[in-house]
């Protein structure tokens, strides 16, 4: 089983900001979780891919993924401290990203989901560089 992170200021301060970013997303589109969670415990944090499934996992499905959590738990791949605090600003963010997209037209939301989709999947695929080395030869 893996060590528990240690809650540096940093470390709680990128947490909340991920939970919180989760939160906005969830509330202004409706998902959250496996989008913003899991790249970015990767990217920021240096998770492994398990650890920010479970961790992803913790946060959003004990009501309905509870045996899912559980697997991933007992492998040591969740850290109940980081979930704890993830969902605290997971709540606030869902709140706030969810006024927003109530104030906006729906095709506007469409958009802002289809783009940060399509974001992730070139992050994830490692083309955002390629992309941004394209555009700058066009410019």
């Amino acid at each position: 089983m893996k060590q528990s992170k240690k809650m540096t200021t940093e470390l709680v301060l990128i947490l909340l900001a991920i939970g919180m970013a989760a939160g906005m997303l969830s509330g202004l589109v409706g998902v959250g979780g496996g989008i913003i969670v899991v790249p970015a415990l990767i990217f920021f944090l240096g998770f492994t891919q398990h650890e920010a499934q479970g961790t992803s996992l913790g946060l959003l499905l004990l009501p309905v993924g509870i045996l899912a959590v559980i697997n991933y738990y007992n492998k040591g791949f969740i850290d109940i401290k980081v979930v704890i605090i993830m969902s605290i600003a997971f709540v606030i963010g869902s709140w706030f990203g969810s006024k927003l997209a109530l104030s906006l037209p729906q095709e506007t939301v469409k958009k802002v989901f289809a783009i940060f989709l399509l974001y992730t999947a070139l992050k994830m695929l490692t083309w955002d560089t390629i992309i941004i080395n394209w555009v700058k030869k066009l410019f």
